[in-house]
């Protein structure tokens, strides 16, 4: 039997990830055509199963892109969307707005590089901000006890769900490509003998991406 379901829903391609950029709330000026065209594409298929099997709620986090993503949902599944700060993703300090390229290279790599070293002046450690995020969406777990809940999330809440729910070791060098417009799923499992554990359904499902139009909105 499942109790609780969590369906994350990464928002479609922005105009920062279309330009390289590090895209902090300074920067992030929401989502290009082709985002829109992903998310649409995603919202139709989960509109599909939300007519048999109900999402009880739907959150987004406060950037831009993150909540032009929960809109898209929000209205082609007809349920509130929640903005959440709880689900922002990582302080980028003076990174914000520069090139991904040049953030990383004065770095020495990205934020998983050195995992317990800010990125940048201001910026989040890596470490620091899966500890953070992982008790966010650790208190979004147990106040949707039993419920389905919906996600327009950035790639690194799918990351910080999976490291929570997998119990991945802080700094570990393993890591997940998580795909623009991409649907990934989590289900709390109990059975027969009342026992209880996180199963991953799915990850970084894109199917329905690769549809027509006319089929994906069927």
């Amino acid at each position: 039997m499942i109790i609780t379901e969590l369906v994350f829903v990464r928002h479609g391609e922005a105009q920062c990830n279309a330009d390289g950029l590090v895209g902090g709330p300074l920067t992030c000026t929401g989502l290009t055509n082709r985002g829109y065209a992903q998310v649409e594409q995603a919202a139709c298929r989960l509109a599909d199963e939300h007519r048999d099997k109900p999402f009880d709620a739907l959150y987004a986090g406060p950037r831009l892109r993150l909540i032009q993503t929960g809109e898209i949902l929000s209205q082609s599944l007809r349920i509130p969307l929640i903005t959440d700060v709880r689900l922002d993703g990582p302080i980028h300090g003076d990174a914000d707005g520069r090139p991904w390229a040049e953030v990383k290279t004065a770095a020495d790599g990205g934020p998983h590089a050195h995992p317990d070293t800010p990125w940048a002046l201001g910026s989040d450690t890596w470490n620091g901000y899966l500890k953070r995020a992982g008790a966010h969406l650790a208190q979004l777990i147990e106040e949707h006890e039993g419920d389905r809940v919906l996600f327009a999330a950035h790639g690194e809440t799918v990351i910080v769900a999976h490291t929570l729910l997998l119990g991945i070791p802080l700094g570990s060098p393993a890591g997940f490509t998580v795909t623009h417009g991409a649907i990934t799923r989590w289900q709390h499992h109990r059975n027969r003998l009342d026992q209880t554990r996180w199963i991953l359904d799915r990850h970084n499902d894109t199917s329905h991406q690769a549809l027509p139009a006319k089929e994906a909105s069927s």
